[in-house]
Order: structure tokens, then C-alpha cells, then sequence
């Protein structure tokens, strides 16, 4: 990725799950799980001791960033930001949303993908079109079922938990003591330092990337403007409220799909209801992902009367008589809810209410209405 925000990036593919990818932290871990497998030259040993496939895939950047960022070279910014395709159909060009860190979301994901995929590598032979194709979601049935990759952020705090990820930033910020520019870089560095840098690093890279779940933003699903000028929220807010989407009545289960549901679903709340936007705070696929609408910032129409006190989360289906699959609920029970509190986007106490609490509806159909009675928060 390069260092003009403005600018479109370069090595950086638009994968079939709907994530960037950068590619030069998953070759990385490619080449240095198909090397610790015993293919091509043996891996170097690193002093101080560290993993080579974390080092090359995500602990060397992320040291890197945050030391960038406590002397003040980057802003203060030591990760993101993220970035968007300049069409959902037919990508050409990715741009970042603002200034860079070394550590940008595509090269997060590249860095998690690198690691999960050279792991798999280190433990036997696969040909590489048919892992990324496993992996990504390609000839492996994931109309069915999500893909692999959308298990990223799971599978590698699995791999890689922030007790590791922050040893293994602290070994190879010691080996960089010892090689330009890292020499330069950490100087004036002590090891207490070191230490509590690399605690730092790890724990916000597993809060940003691997305990919260990703939302793909408007700007990737192919949202079309605001209407009027929207409404800030005052947060954190006191309540979420839980809707099925009803149309579309079938779960998306893959980004094309659940990219053009969002799109008809704002059409429709702006062409045929004459809402500014769609009304949604938040949409869930049954992809792995959530659909940024209104965000996390302005005023929703999605539970009339109580816009201004909650997010909707909708769920992209008809649950009248059957449930989103299990990791579909769990993504919003387990995943998201806990991330909004931590996050300070909803309050500890928050209450969770079904649409039809509130207004004279049957959404959030009856199944999902029964399952989310037995959710935190609800009243």
C-alpha cells in the first residue's frame, strides 16, 4: 500500500468474501509456512527467538507502527485506516479512507490471511490455487455455508491470542535492534519500553481486529448519498433494537448477494418510502459480516419513536418460523454487542427489544423473537 491516501493503492485484491487484501503479508506467510514445512531453503533463526510467520506476516508492522506513532511520525496513528473499491460490480481502484498507518486494515487482513494460510502450509503440500480458493470461498460450497476467511479474526486470535502476539512483537522489535533502519528506530528505546510497546500493540491490534467483528462500509456495498443532511447521535445510546429485514426473505450468504440486498433495501426506503437513507443502523448477513447503514454516528428510521435512543440491527431474511444459523446469531450476540459496549457505542446497562416491543409489527418474526429473549440485555 502506498503513502497517498488520495491515491489509488497498489497490491491490494478485492477477495470473493468481500475483504482487501494486501498481498504482501499473505505471500509472506505463504512462502514462510511452505519454508518451515520443509520446502526451499530452512527458515532463519531469529535472536532473540521469534516466529518466523508471525514476524513476517504481522508482528514486525505492528511493532513498527507503534513505535512510529509514540515518537509522533505517524500522527499518532498506529493502525487503519480502512479503504474502498471505487465500484462494488467492477473494482478497479482501492483508495484509503485517510491518512496511513504502516499498519492499514488491508494489511491487517493480508497479515491475519498470511499467518492462518502459512500455518496451514507448515503442517503439509496443498496447491495454492486450490487453498485460496478453500480459503477465500471458491469451489468449497460456500453458497451454503460462510467461507473460511470469514472465520479470520476467530481463527487467528486462536493462532495468535494477545499474550502471544505481544511476545512475539517484543522478539522481533529485538532482533530489528541489531539491523537498519530498526537501529535507528529504537535507539533511545529501552527495554521497558519495548515491552510496554509491544503490550500496547497487541492489545489494540486483537480489540480492532480480532474481538470486534468487521463491518464492510457504504462505500463498498455501493451506497448511494445521503439524502438531507442527517442527524448526530448523542452517545453512547441505551438500547438496541432487533429486526429481521423480511425483504429480502432469503439470508445472503456471500458479499455479491449481500451487497445487492443493501442496495435494494436503500432503494427502497429512499425511492418508495422517501427516507433519507436506509433506515438500518446496521445490517447482518448470514456472509460473516455486518453492513454498515446509518453507522454509528446519525439518527436511524428504523424503530419509530426511538430512533434517537437505540440502534436497529437488522437481519437480512424472513425469520418468521426459522432462525439465522448459529454463527449468524453468535456474530451479533458475541461479537458485536460486546465490541459496541467496549467501544463506548452503547452502554454497559444497554437494554436489547425486538422491533414489535415497540411498534405494531410481527418483526422481528417470531423465531428470532423467541431466540433473543434469552440474549443479554433484553427486557
Amino acid at each position: 500500500l502506498g503513502p497517498d491516501p488520495a491515491a489509488p493503492e497498489r497490491g491490494a485484491v478485492l477477495a470473493p468474501d468481500g475483504s482487501t487484501v494486501a498481498l504482501g503479508p499473505l505471500l509472506a506467510g505463504i512462502e514462510a509456512g511452505l519454508r518451515s514445512g520443509g520446502f526451499g531453503p530452512p527458515l532463519p533463526t531469529l535472536d532473540p527467538p521469534a516466529d518466523p510467520l508471525l514476524a513476517v506476516t504481522v508482528a514486525e508492522a505492528l511493532g513498527t507502527s507503534f513505535l512510529l506513532a509514540r515518537r509522533g511520525d505517524n500522527n499518532g496513528t498506529a493502525l487503519g485506516p480502512g479503504g474502498c473499491w471505487d465500484d462494488a460490480e467492477n473494482p478497479q481502484n482501492y483508495t484509503l479512507e485517510g491518512p496511513p498507518s504502516p499498519l492499514p486494515d488491508a494489511v491487517a487482513i493480508g497479515a491475519m490471511d498470511g499467518a492462518l494460510l502459512g500455518a496451514r502450509l507448515a503442517r503439509g503440500p496443498l496447491p495454492l490455487a486450490e487453498l485460496l480458493r478453500g480459503y477465500y470461498g471458491t469451489g468449497n460450497g460456500s453458497r451454503e455455508g460462510r467461507p473460511p476467511s470469514s472465520y479470520r479474526r476467530r481463527d487467528f486470535g486462536a493462532l495468535a491470542g494477545p499474550e502471544r502476539l505481544e511476545k512475539e512483537v517484543a522478539a522481533v522489535l529485538g532482533v530489528l535492534r541489531a539491523l537498519p533502519p530498526g537501529r535507528e528506530l529504537l535507539r533511545d528505546v529501552g527495554t521497558q519500553e519495548v515491552a510496554a510497546v509491544a503490550r500496547r500493540a497487541a492489545r489494540e491490534f486483537s480489540q480492532r481486529y480480532v474481538e470486534c467483528p468487521a463491518i464492510v462500509p457504504r462505500c463498498m456495498w455501493g451506497a448511494r448519498p445521503y439524502r438531507g443532511t442527517p442527524r448526530s447521535l448523542r452517545l453512547p445510546l441505551g438500547s438496541v433494537f432487533i429486526h429481521h429485514t423480511l425483504e429480502p426473505a432469503r439470508p445472503c450468504r456471500s458479499f455479491g448477494a449481500c451487497g445487492r440486498a443493501m442496495r435494494a433495501m436503500q432503494s427502497f426506503h429512499q425511492d418508495s418510502r422517501a427516507w433519507d437513507d436506509i433506515g438500518y443502523s446496521f445490517v447482518v448477513g448470514s456472509d460473516g459480516y455486518l453492513y454498515e447503514g446509518r453507522g454509528w454516528h446519525w439518527v436511524g428510521a428504523h424503530t419509530k419513536g426511538y430512533n434517537t435512543r437505540g440502534f436497529g440491527v437488522g437481519i437480512v431474511g424472513d425469520f418468521s418460523a426459522a432462525l439465522p444459523d448459529p454463527d449468524t446469531l453468535a456474530l451479533v450476540r458475541d461479537e458485536f454487542l460486546p465490541c459496541a459496549v467496549r467501544s463506548g457505542h452503547i452502554r454497559p446497562d444497554f437494554t436489547l427489544r425486538g422491533h414489535r416491543q415497540l411498534v405494531h409489527t410481527e418483526c422481528p418474526g417470531n423465531a428470532l423473537f423467541q431466540e433473543i429473549q434469552s440474549w443479554p440485555g433484553f427486557q
